[in-house]
């Protein structure tokens, strides 16, 4: 099965964690390959590289990807998690797939919607397949078995405040 999450509202990688730690409750395989993610210690990755049974694969930079100006590093980081979720969904040694924030990097032009599709097909073997990110491409959502956007209706960061420890990271 392939699931997407996507919407503007806050959950999306979250919702994938939490599908992650109920797969791994029942000592299922999990891997989580995280797209433009490499440049912050997240409060859930430090906890879950505790636990057996899930490889973790970030790609990215330090820095944060400017969607107007993307550098060269960024696209080579895209392709380099794209390479990795191809060998991943190939092999029989995962339950659970994860490639978070995909339809980002997608959406973002680091990325061919193409190859997106291309994993989708990849998706074998009995694998459950999540894609997380706001801007979920209409082909993609089409060919997915479940689709669930987040809306947002009302965020704090709207009144000032800021990202905090142990909630947003």
């Amino acid at each position: 099965m392939i699931q997407i999450y996507t919407g503007n509202g806050k959950g999306k990688t979250t919702a994938a964690l939490g599908l992650s730690i109920r797969a791994l409750g029942r000592n299922k395989r999990v891997c989580l390959i995280q797209f433009m993610k490499n440049n912050f210690d997240y409060g859930e990755i430090r906890i879950l590289k505790q636990l057996s049974n899930i490889e973790i694969r970030q790609f990215g930079t330090d820095k944060l990807v400017d969607p107007n100006h993307p550098e060269p590093i960024d696209f080579q980081e895209a392709e380099n998690a794209y390479q990795a979720a191809r060998q991943v969904l190939r092999s029989r040694k995962y339950d659970l797939v994860v490639l978070d924030e995909i339809n980002v990097a997608v959406n973002w032009g680091l990325l061919e919607v193409e190859k997106q599709l291309l994993l989708m097909n990849e998706n074998q073997n009995g694998k459950e397949l999540v894609m997380t990110g706001r801007y979920a491409h209409e082909k993609v959502i089409e060919k997915a078995d479940l689709v669930t956007e987040m809306k947002e209706i009302r965020h704090y960061f709207n009144k000032g405040f800021k990202a905090r420890e142990g909630i947003e990271y």
